[in-house]
């Protein structure tokens, strides 16, 4: 973040929920082992340009104009690295329908934040990094301990009545890791799906992967 103005490389439309509006990016707190855009979070200052939210909403809105397209995201990166990057999403939200895309991190760590979600156009996919402190730390490098912060973050939105699902790698989980999953968020009164997707398995993914212990 610089005076308000968060870091993009990309602006595009893809094919994803039935075609969305893409805002591409940088910086992550977490290093996701399988993460498409890896090289981009690991060296965020040599990859995109700062923008203002409100040059965000006019580039996004101006292809979903061009492309008939009214569904908006931001990718590539987390989107609430922090209060200031938060502010810096609320105003992009403005572009109309939203879907947030976050690991959880932060909205658990902070759920006051949610509450200024609650009158926003906005459906939230929390990606669940792992299905226990162990799986979690070999996933995203961050500690274990930080493991809980997303599951409280998908109880305190359900709780503000905002939509909002989990998300998981399936190739990592396993059915064994879905489930336990699932019996994590029955006992946090969590209701509702788990959306499973798979890795789109580039060479340097496998590589990540590999140095971090995972087979197959």
């Amino acid at each position: 973040m610089q005076d308000g103005m968060r870091k993009y490389y990309r602006f595009r439309a893809s094919r994803h929920y039935g075609g969305i509006v893409t805002a591409d990016a940088v910086g992550c707190c977490f290093l996701c082992a399988y993460c498409w855009n890896y090289k981009r979070n690991l060296c965020p200052g040599e990859y995109g340009s700062f923008y203002p939210p409100q040059q965000v909403v006019e580039r996004l809105r101006a292809i979903g104009s061009k492309k008939g397209i009214s569904l908006f995201r931001v990718s590539g990166a987390e989107p609430v690295l922090g209060e200031r990057s938060f502010h810096h999403l609320l105003e992009v939200l403005r572009a109309g329908r939203f879907i947030l895309e976050t690991n959880g991190l932060i909205l658990g760590h902070r759920p006051d934040l949610i509450d200024f979600l609650v009158q926003r156009d906005v459906s939230v996919r929390v990606s669940i990094k792992g299905w226990n402190p162990e799986t979690f730390e070999k996933i995203t490098g961050a500690h274990g301990e930080f493991f809980s912060l997303p599951i409280l973050a998908l109880a305190r939105l359900e709780e503000a009545g905002i939509e909002a699902w989990p998300a998981v790698m399936g190739d990592l989980f396993g059915r064994e890791g879905v489930e336990e999953l699932a019996r994590i968020l029955r006992e946090k009164g969590i209701s509702g799906r788990i959306e499973v997707e798979y890795l789109e398995r580039y060479p340097f993914v496998a590589e990540n992967l590999k140095h971090r212990g995972w087979s197959g």
